[in-house]
Order: C-alpha cells, then structure tokens, then sequence
C-alpha cells in the first residue's frame, strides 16, 4: 500500500545551530545545512508525507519507543551542549496514525515497540536539528524513535526497521523516508580540547576506520559491514551504539541489500566526532525477518545472523 521513498544516514551536529548565528562559527557548517536542504528537496519530489527519524540522542533503558505526538513544539536548549544549542525554537507536524502502526507491526515481529501519541514527551535534538533545515515551512509530518538504546541487541534494532519497512509497505496509505540520525565514530575530544578539534576527528583509527566504512557503503559491500558493524559500534565509540545504523539497514534489507549510498555531504569531522549526510537508494527485499537476538548471547551488541 505504501511507499518508503528514501533512506538516510544524517549528521545532526549542533554546530549546525551555531553556524546560523553571529560569531566565530557562523557559515562553518553550511555543507551540512545544505545537504539536509537536498534531502528535504528529494523528499518533497518523491512525495514524502511523513519522515521519521531514528534519533541517537533519545535514551531509553527498556523496550523501543516512537514519539508521534500530533504536534511538537516548544523552545529547546540542550543539556549536553547547552553552550551550543540555547533556545531552539521548534514547530513539527506529527503523524499519530503512523507511529502507532509503526509500533503495532514491530510488536507482531517480536520487537517490543510502545508508540506514545498522547504525550508531553519532546523530541531530542537528533530530530530537532535535522527537522530544522529539511522541515522549516513543516511540510512533512515527523515521528522520532529512540535509537540511543542502553540495553538493546544490534539485531532486534534492525528487525524493527524490518518490521517498520513492513508497516509502511504492507498497511500505509502514504510515503515515508526513514533517517538514522547519528554519527559515524563518536568519540568526542577530551575536556579543554573541543575547539582545537572543532573540525577534526579524534584519532587517525577512527578517521580511517570511518573513511573506509563510507567506502564499503559506496561499494555496496553490505554483507561484510553488518558483519562488522557490532564491533565498528564498539571500537568506533558508535553513537547511540549504532542502533540507528541497524535500524536503518533494517530498513533496506539488511545483508541482502543491494543499493550503494550516495554521499550529499562529505565525510567531515566535528568535536572529535565523524559526521556524513547520504542517502540510499530504496531497492525491492524478498528475505525474511531477521532473527530475533537470543537471550544466551554474551554481548548486546552482537548479531545472531548477518543474513534476513
């Protein structure tokens, strides 16, 4: 019934914010505004209604959760970066509808999902950020899932974007685009440190482990990575543990997944951290769910199979 129109990995960097204002940092960050300007403008060519976003920077202790609340708005400061991100104003279109869907067929594959659409529950600035440049005249409806998840397996990450892929395509009446909004490496520069390293990468490993990652995206070489991915979350301090990697490739169709990404915003880094905008070509999947983690395995990270 319904279409997923486009899929992306999104930087959500607050310099982005501080790229807008006054200051030494103003215009530092407009590759990156104008590649979440490009993402927006495919959306609206291929129809998009709703986005949602798997957002790093939403932490939760047990289950997945979906905020589609019918309406966000508010003023947003950051508690980690509250020098960066400081009375954020924010106006969002909700999808209810969706996000009880979403919730509803995630649970029907295995995954325990709560949707909360009569919530006072905000969204975090993984969503908010990218909500601000691709969604400024609210055009699209959005629907933030919690992707910073604490106590999760890698592979129930993925059989819910499996599952969400399902809900769109199999009960949706519309067109929606998934975004895993996260970066690639995540280790910050140490305390003192953050503005000599405002536009690096914290370490040579985790530049060239990044670098070579983007590489097996632009290659296709999707097998290998989700057979990487658990320890590339782990060695490369993985933001939100990678879970919005895995949900994203859950999305596609995991292993099986025959696209090859499309870089709109280089590789760049910021605060220590490695940070992209691209985009995946959504192909047809015909495999299976992928299988449910076990509860005997050792390590939360790991994957019960690289394959649907």
């Amino acid at each position: 019934m319904g279409t997923v129109a486009l899929v992306g990995k999104i930087t959500h960097v607050p310099s982005m914010y501080l790229s807008e204002l006054d200051g030494p940092r103003q215009g530092t960050r407009q590759d990156a505004i104008d590649g979440h300007i490009e993402i927006a403008r495919r959306c609206k060519e291929l129809g998009v209604d709703t986005i949602v976003v798997f957002d790093t920077h939403w932490l939760v202790n047990a289950s997945y959760h979906i905020n589609c609340a019918p309406h966000f708005a508010g003023t947003y400061t950051s508690n980690e970066l509250p020098h960066f991100i400081s009375n954020l104003p924010f106006s969002i279109p909700g999808n209810p509808a969706l996000g009880q869907l979403l919730a509803k067929v995630a649970n029907q594959h295995g995954v325990e999902t709560l949707a909360h659409h009569a919530t006072t529950l905000g969204p975090e600035y993984g969503t908010l950020v990218p909500m601000r440049y691709m969604n400024a005249d609210e055009h699209f409806k959005a629907v933030s899932v919690s992707a910073l998840c604490t106590v999760h397996y890698l592979n129930d990450s993925a059989r819910l974007g499996w599952a969400m892929r399902r809900a769109v395509e199999d009960h949706y009446d519309g067109t929606v685009a998934f975004l895993a909004s996260g970066s690639l490496s995540h280790r910050f520069a140490q305390n003192g440190l953050a503005p000599e390293f405002a536009f690096k990468v914290w370490s040579p490993f985790l530049e060239t482990l990044d670098r070579r990652v983007v590489q097996m995206w632009e290659n296709g070489e999707w097998a290998d990575f989700c057979g990487m991915l658990p320890e590339y979350a782990a060695k490369g301090h993985g933001e939100g543990f990678m879970h919005d990697t895995a949900m994203m490739l859950g999305v596609l169709g995991w292993s099986e997944y025959a696209g090859k990404a499309e870089v709109i915003t280089p590789y760049f880094g910021a605060s220590g951290t490695g940070q992209i905008n691209a985009v995946f070509p959504v192909t047809p999947v015909t495999g299976q769910a992928i299988p449910k983690a076990q509860a005997s395995t050792a390590d939360g990270f790991s994957l019960v199979s690289t394959r649907l």
